[in-house]
């Protein structure tokens, strides 16, 4: 089981953060900070650092300079409470892995030195493709699946995770909208559990609905609240292209009932 947040605490805290490479900077002066219940999208073309922030955040590469604290830690120090999606996954498995062989994969961590799952990972597995809607597909070979069901594996394999943090690339890649459904459901089930996300997307719509959205373009072009944030003028920065959804020039937000902060109560 992972450690009790801490709610006196941001979840991740960047500062003056730059992220790369060792011989090129990405992106330059990152400034957010991420509490418990919240999500934060990232929107911008490939390209743009979106992924290289998250492997930064994950701990998969160093910050260039700069400050960055998840959990209060380094993030190379605090993996265990992390789940990440990346962008693309291995498809070359040498063994006919079942989907449920994957989704297991996610309890890994947990195992402990005996390297045994207990009941409770093997129903934690059996609730996280249920959440998925890949339950009857646990005995099928992952390569046997279409590119969407795969990709409800994978993301059934962060969910049996039950970390603290998910960090996630493109995960709706593939989805068509019934299981972009079930997708949204289960980002607002993980923030009522009361873990943090952050999600890089290529959909407007979807990054509204986070508590925050930053728009990159290998800077910072913008960070904050959705409406306050996503306007023309930043998403020309963004994308090189003006977007106009509705009848009137401009951007249509329509609104939903839950809130962004705290979609249900701690």
């Amino acid at each position: 089981m992972t450690e009790p947040l801490k709610t006196s605490s941001p979840v991740i805290s960047a500062r003056s953060l730059n992220i790369g490479y060792r011989d090129e900077t990405i992106v330059s002066d990152i400034n957010f900070t991420l509490d418990r219940h919240q999500s934060l999208a990232l929107i911008g073309t490939n390209g743009s650092g979106k992924s290289t922030l998250l492997k930064t955040l994950v701990g998969l590469l160093p910050a260039v300079s700069g400050s960055l604290e998840v959990f209060g830690q380094n993030p190379g120090l605090v993996t265990r409470r992390i789940a990440y999606l990346s962008q693309f996954q291995s498809s070359g498995f040498i063994l006919p892995l079942r989907a449920v062989d994957v989704v297991t994969m996610g309890r890994y961590a947990n195992a402990g030195l005996t390297g045994r799952l207990s009941g409770e990972d093997q129903d934690i597995v059996q609730t996280s493709m249920k959440r998925m809607g890949v339950e009857k597909l646990r005995d099928k070979t992952l390569r046997s699946l279409s590119s969407g069901q795969q990709q409800r594996v994978y993301i059934a394999q962060t969910l049996a995770r039950q970390a603290d943090l998910l960090i996630l690339d493109e995960p709706t890649t593939g989805l068509d909208a019934a299981a972009r459904e079930i997708y949204q459901q289960m980002l607002r089930d993980e923030l009522c559990r009361g873990a943090s996300i952050v999600v890089a997307t290529h959909d407007i719509q979807e990054a509204m609905d986070c508590s925050l959205t930053m728009l990159l373009a290998r800077k910072v072009v913008a960070v904050g609240r959705g409406e306050k944030v996503v306007t023309p003028e930043a998403l020309l920065q963004t994308f090189g292209i003006t977007i106009t959804l509705g009848k009137k020039p401009g951007i249509t937000v329509i609104e939903r009932e839950h809130s962004h902060d705290h979609p249900c109560d701690d």
